[in-house]
């Protein structure tokens, strides 16, 4: 449920920007989110067309780019991605646990396209 909220931020947002630059409609909105995020995509657009209806961002579609979660070792230097199968949040070479998180917590909104 906490998609809801995102999406009432992430409208505030992208009208906000297209009035500041006289858009008269919001046609798509290019998000980043890492796949660590436990966001879900179908709630997300779901959500946005229920509390968009009667705005400049009414019938626009999100365009999501999923980040992938890579993690580098602090202790060896390796980098890997972590598997959605197994979030393992230690180095497999080494083994260490002292690993800092490179990508994969993102939501950003790269874009909006408007006319």
């Amino acid at each position: 449920m906490h998609e809801l909220s995102i999406m009432s931020s992430i409208l505030d947002i992208v009208t906000d920007y297209a009035n500041r630059n006289n858009a008269n409609r919001i046609l798509s909105i290019n998000l980043e989110i890492g796949e660590l995020s436990d966001i879900i995509p179908h709630w997300m657009q779901q959500y946005f067309d229920i509390i968009s209806n009667g705005t400049i961002a009414e019938n626009a579609k999100l365009v999501i780019d999923k980040i992938p979660a890579f993690i580098r070792c602090v202790d060896c230097g390796a980098e890997f991605r972590l598997s959605g199968d197994d979030w393992q949040f230690f180095c497999p070479k080494c083994e260490s646990t002292d690993v800092q998180m490179l990508s994969g917590r993102e939501f950003t909104v790269k874009s909006i396209e408007v006319e």
